[in-house]
């Protein structure tokens, strides 16, 4: 068979009718996970996938790919899984997965350390910021060449609030579906419990305002298992979890649309210390609250990104040596260059 007869063989099984006579339609979606370095992103990856592997630290950009069934004897569906590693020091490269082919079924996940307070709200911010832009210019193109999807995928996202739900006007939900997760809560259990309350209260804040559901999970398999039964309803199409928890005293495990701003209550601060905060927006105010109470670290994420080149774990011998042979003629040359520089005579008039 020629390549072109098994992809004809390959789109007829996937538009045969199934035993009611309905054609079956195979699900493909892309997620997108991004976070904290080290915040572990590839763990919750490799649980969702099944895949008993030691995690390995994510170089740039990686993608890796899972496959259902949701019936016996029927085509699997496929999901896309893409990883960004390095923080927030590697953002250019998520133009990368969210294309303008594929937005209608791109979903991101947010992984965030919560033993890192002090991290936490840049790493959110600029991650989200960046994606929220890089989405919508899509969206304005596609406003040109596809007006119908671009509604489409707009009016889904305001779909996750209920229209009666008294926080619809509030609200400026992520433009594609988005889940926040909140890792290693074993060790933030250990926290002071006014901190706990001031980090927990300020994710539901995020994740309600953006339209986002949030979860806090730790390498115990019971919270694994809801982290990932959100993640399968965004790979997979499972059904939502209607499960709900929002006890700052225990993991939080909220699904879009479940929280509102009542619940939540107002930033963790005096009437006083807010009438000092000039903020122009609710999520701005939130911000400086909870900045104040964890400065942000002022620490360069490139400077921490160690060089691929020099990892054993990507050794390649033919490659490594004409690097090696490489870089001896550009110091050889850089020498004679200096050299040639010392030896010239300026005059001087």
């Amino acid at each position: 068979d020629t390549l072109w007869d098994l992809a004809l063989a390959e789109v007829e099984k996937r538009e045969k009718p199934d035993d009611d006579g309905k054609r079956v339609e195979v699900w493909e979606k892309s997620v997108l996970f991004m976070g904290n370095k080290s915040g572990g992103k590839t763990t919750i990856i490799l649980r969702c996938l099944e895949r008993e592997e030691v995690p390995k630290p994510t170089l740039a950009l990686e993608y890796t790919f899972g496959r259902r069934a949701r019936r016996h004897n029927t085509p699997k569906d496929i999901a896309h899984f893409w990883e960004l590693g390095g923080g927030t020091s590697l953002l250019e490269l998520i133009r990368i997965p969210i294309t303008s082919n594929n937005i209608r079924s791109f979903a991101v996940v947010l992984v965030l350390d919560l033993s890192k307070p002090n991290e936490l709200w840049t790493t959110m911010e600029k991650l989200l910021q960046v994606t929220k832009n890089h989405v919508n210019k899509i969206l304005t193109k596609l406003e040109k060449t596809n007006p119908e999807v671009a509604t489409e995928i707009k009016q889904r996202m305001r779909n996750n609030l209920q229209r009666d739900h008294p926080d619809y006007e509030l609200v400026d939900p992520f433009p594609i579906p988005l889940v926040i997760i909140g890792s290693k809560y074993d060790i933030f259990h250990e926290f002071d419990s006014e901190m706990r309350k001031i980090i927990s209260k300020t994710l539901r804040f995020v994740s309600h305002y953006y339209g986002a559901s949030l979860v806090f999970t730790s390498k115990s398999e019971a919270l694994l298992l809801k982290a990932r039964a959100l993640i399968n309803h965004l790979a997979f199409g499972y059904d939502k979890s209607k499960s709900l928890s929002v006890d700052h005293s225990k993991p939080l495990f909220i699904p879009a649309g479940l929280d509102s701003l009542s619940q939540i209550g107002p930033p963790p601060a005096s009437d006083s210390d807010i009438a000092k905060m000039h903020a122009n927006t609710p999520l701005e105010l939130w911000k400086k609250v909870f900045e104040k109470t964890f400065p942000p670290k002022s620490s360069c994420d490139l400077r921490d990104t160690k060089d691929p080149a020099q990892d054993l774990q990507y050794a390649e011998y033919e490659v490594d040596v004409m690097r090696a042979q490489k870089n001896q003629e550009l110091e050889q040359y850089k020498r004679n260059a200096s050299k040639s520089w010392k030896e010239m005579d300026f005059d001087s008039d």
